[in-house]
């Protein structure tokens, strides 16, 4: 079942961004619970028939200075982890990342793995265009939502420290 290229009417309301909360907080509290057997698979959209994997990713607020834990579709690339900041094709950058930015120094659970401390970092333009492919195999949905929003949607590169 393939996703309509039209933008959904409503997207970027406060409903929305109510839903993606609460559901996010669902997800990694289930995760956590379970070691990531329950939230660690995404099978929505795309997910359907190619259920994507998932991470919690531990960061701190830049402005609260409190630690948030957001579930995030990812990819493996070598021995670096790789995230999207897509938020569903909404208008704006989605708060981890502006939180990554300013303090690059995070953490994330993988599942079945435990936690790991990682360094993130935006890909540049060149290393963006390598891995953008990689991650529509991933999670074919991301090309929807980049042509839902005018922002170049940031892959962030998340290396083992």
């Amino acid at each position: 079942m393939s996703p309509s290229l039209e933008r959904p009417p409503g997207l970027d309301s406060p409903l929305t961004a109510r839903i993606i909360k609460y559901g996010a907080r669902a997800n990694a509290a289930l995760f956590k619970l379970t070691n990531g057997r329950v939230g660690g698979r995404w099978r929505v959209m795309a997910g359907w028939r190619k259920p994507a994997p998932v991470l919690l990713l531990e960061h701190v607020g830049r402005k609260s200075g409190r630690t948030f834990t957001t579930p995030l579709l990812f990819m493996r690339s070598g021995s670096e982890l790789v995230v999207v900041g897509s938020q569903g094709g909404l208008p704006k950058d989605p708060q981890w990342v502006a939180n990554l930015r300013a303090q690059p120094d995070v953490a994330v659970r993988v599942p079945r793995r435990g936690r790991r401390p990682v360094r993130a970092r935006v890909a540049d333009p060149a290393e963006r265009a390598a891995l953008w492919p990689r991650l529509l195999e991933t999670y074919a949905d991301f090309e929807t939502y980049q042509t839902w929003t005018d922002r170049e949607i940031p892959v962030i590169v998340l290396s083992p420290r």
